[in-house]
């Protein structure tokens, strides 16, 4: 077993503190905010159905505009396209808390104002990922990698437990109040962070020709897209289907403030997974994570035989363990393969691929729920996520893909 170089520490560079802790401080919101956005809906009176809408708008478009943020990522400095997305987030999500205070919140405005929260969730995604490597020097580039996971997973377990918590007790809107709170907060940390544009000279490019170029160079590497489908089922039968039938599931059974409990319960096996992956290092790391992370079907299963909060707690953990353990390898293998130039829209494109069939998971749960029964619907989603790492597993790049640095970060 391999330990990491701990002698300079990555949280040292003062660039490096700053990303950590707006990103901590988004996440911490953004944990609370689905299962307070959820809660409220249904306290409103709205069906499954509904929920799905008003959690698929925001989903749309923060697909719709990931390709627009790995253009803008990598065409102007990073850091301040987060600054920008950071204001309109927390604008759009303060609305929505004080909607839903005051009573005059519905299902419309809700999807409409969770449109513009998703849109700048889109711009934000590539450049807050592919501003890391401009933070630390090569060498701290995994350890950055893994705290900026770790930081990302202890706002998700606090902010998870707080999201039932204030749901039950006091109501959904404060929680997501405290979303737009964290958004607010972060925006000056990333206009601190002095990260210079990485295109120069290539103003005269237009936004089709990045995008083209950005695809060719996601689509030249099969180890990078071949992952990628194999998380668009993931992703929709994952955090698509069971972020919505879940909390009707918790309803009716076991209640709010355990399935927060149980959320939570994967963003500790995160954190502990994230820990391990900065230790254990072997070669093909990325193949390894790539296999665990079909893990997750089990806690699907479970949850269509409608299993205790105890078991469905382990299995959250055990995924959490595997997802944690994959995110450190695949953002490595992304930045150490990828050139600076081009990581931004590669990310864009990794996101988009990863995240369109969210929005497609959600519309349709609750509606098949309905019509087939809400067992069903999630035993059809454990079966697709064995089928999709199965295939993902028989790609010999992925297989033969090791963790040597290739591009020397900027």
């Amino acid at each position: 077993m391999n330990t990491y170089n701990k002698k300079v520490h990555a949280y040292r560079f003062p660039a490096f503190r700053r990303l950590f802790t707006a990103r901590l401080l988004t996440v911490l919101g953004n944990s609370i905010a689905p299962i307070a956005l959820a809660f409220a809906v249904l306290d409103m009176g709205g069906t499954v159905s509904e929920l799905g809408i008003v959690v698929a708008s925001r989903s749309i478009f923060n697909v719709v505009f990931l390709l627009l943020g790995g253009v803008l990522a990598d065409r102007y400095s990073r850091s301040r396209v987060l600054v920008y997305s950071s204001l309109t987030a927390a604008v759009s999500q303060a609305i929505v808390a004080w909607s839903v205070l005051d009573g005059s919140a519905s299902v419309l405005s809700l999807a409409l104002l969770g449109a513009l929260n998703g849109a700048a969730a889109g711009i934000a995604l590539p450049a807050s990922s592919a501003l890391i490597p401009q933070t630390v020097p090569a060498q701290n580039l995994r350890e950055a990698n893994g705290l900026i996971q770790l930081g990302i997973y202890g706002g998700t377990v606090i902010g998870a437990s707080l999201g039932g918590i204030l749901a039950s007790a006091i109501g959904p809107g404060w929680g997501l109040a405290v979303d737009a709170l964290g958004f607010a907060a972060s925006a000056p940390l990333y206009f601190l962070i002095r990260a210079s544009a990485i295109k120069t000279g290539e103003a005269q490019s237009h936004i089709l020709q990045d995008l083209k170029e950005g695809w060719k160079e996601f689509a030249s590497r099969p180890w990078v897209w071949a992952i990628v489908v194999q998380f668009t089922i993931i992703n929709a039968a994952f955090s698509g289907v069971v972020m919505v039938l879940g909390p009707a599931i918790a309803d009716a059974s076991f209640g709010r403030t355990r399935w927060g409990i149980i959320i939570a319960a994967q963003s500790v096996g995160l954190i502990a997974g994230t820990s391990l992956a900065l230790r254990w290092r072997p070669r093909r790391d990325l193949f390894i994570g790539m296999i665990l992370v079909g893990l997750c079907a089990v806690p699907i299963m479970l949850l269509s035989q409608q299993a205790s909060a105890s078991w469905l707690t382990g299995a959250f953990f055990i995924t959490g363990v595997a997802f944690g353990l994959f995110g450190v390898s695949w953002a490595h293998s992304l930045q150490t393969h990828i050139p600076a130039e081009k990581l931004a829209r590669v990310y864009a494109y990794d996101a988009v691929g990863s995240f369109v069939a969210i929005p497609f998971g959600e519309l349709v749960a609750g509606p098949l729920a309905m019509q087939y029964g809400s067992s069903r619907v999630l035993m059809v989603a454990a079966v697709a996520v064995v089928v999709a790492t199965a295939a993902a597993s028989l790609v010999p790049a992925i297989r033969r893909l090791e963790n040597a640095v290739r591009v020397q970060p900027r």
